[in-house]
């Protein structure tokens, strides 16, 4: 693609038609209520570590179809009053990694939870601890197509509502206060971030960072890489599946889950971005129906801000909790 998806004035007004099916409210609600009617088994063990400021606990908890997810649970050492939790979801193809590559909200005070991404983890980063145990179809590597063609099969479906119970997991954590919960991550972490904000009831805050899968049909069609090129190359060699997979894709588009959110949101945006172009970011930010904020780095690619953007969160979080009761 192009250096510069669409100028800057062009996003600000970019709100496209964006497909939705008639059944997303019926089969996220029935996909959820399937999740929740197996116990969710939350299982918390102390780790021993060199993190003298940090407290550090291995967590499981029962996400899609029961199967056990895997995540970090941090805290600053010592504290005993219920603290507001950030719960943060990964980047594609990385799993949890280890506990202090994760630090920055556990010692800005905040009680943290980290997900494990089911069936990711060896792309780049420390490795990942959690499977997935289903698959249907033909796919290319990566997960992009994994069970493309029926949103009953499809990958995201699973990591959605393991995203959704991750929440529910976060609440029932010792020593967290459940009435401030707030969902983050970058690219497809915060692409996971806008399905929950739409999934999750009462959540605090959102912040979603370069986010993936939103307005994905016009990913496909502008960004000449991966992990969106994975549709491309699928439909390269299924040219009767255009479709069945962009119905399915619908299922799970950040700009269908962004109508339904209400939680105050903070974006960022990257208008060199070629992984997550602009225009799908800004899709999603204008669909958002709650408060939303958005910072624009100008020559940034899909870094995005980095520190600078954590600073920003950081700033964010303490003026939008600091309003909460």
């Amino acid at each position: 693609m192009s250096t510069v998806d669409l100028p800057l004035e062009e996003l600000e007004r970019y709100r496209p038609t964006v497909a939705e099916p008639a059944d997303f409210d019926d089969l996220w609600a029935s996909t959820l209520a399937q999740a929740r009617a197996v116990p969710l088994d939350l299982m918390v063990t102390p780790v021993a570590s060199d993190l003298a400021l940090v407290e550090v606990y291995d967590v499981e908890f029962a996400g899609f179809g029961g199967d056990r997810i895997k995540a970090w649970y941090l805290r600053p050492a010592g504290v005993t009053t219920r603290l507001p939790v950030v719960v943060d979801y990964n980047g594609y193809g990385g799993g949890r990694g280890l506990p202090h590559e994760r630090l920055g909200f556990a010692v800005a005070g905040y009680a943290y939870l980290f997900m494990d991404t089911r069936g990711q983890g060896s792309t780049w980063g420390s490795g990942g601890d959690t499977a997935d145990p289903h698959g249907a179809g033909p796919s290319l590597p990566g997960v992009m197509t994994r069970g493309v063609l029926d949103i009953r099969d499809y990958y995201y479906r699973r990591l959605f509502t393991d995203a959704v119970r991750a929440v529910d997991a976060a609440r029932a954590l010792d020593g967290v206060d459940p009435e401030r919960v707030v969902v983050t991550g970058g690219s497809q972490g915060g692409g996971i971030a806008l399905a929950v904000a739409g999934l999750a009831d009462g959540l605090a805050g959102v912040m979603a960072d370069v986010p993936f899968l939103s307005h994905i049909r016009r990913g496909v069609e502008v960004s000449d890489t991966d992990p969106y090129g994975e549709i491309v190359r699928y439909l390269a060699v299924h040219r009767n599946h255009v479709d069945a997979v962009f119905r399915t894709l619908s299922y799970v588009d950040g700009v269908n889950h962004s109508r339904r959110a209400s939680a105050p949101a903070l974006f960022s945006v990257g208008l060199l971005d070629t992984v997550c172009p602009a225009s799908t970011v800004y899709a999603a930010f204008h669909a958002y129906a709650g408060d939303k904020q958005i910072v624009v780095y100008p020559f940034n690619n899909h870094e995005g801000g980095q520190a600078y953007q954590f600073e920003r969160q950081l700033a964010w979080l303490r003026t939008l909790l600091a309003a909460r009761p």
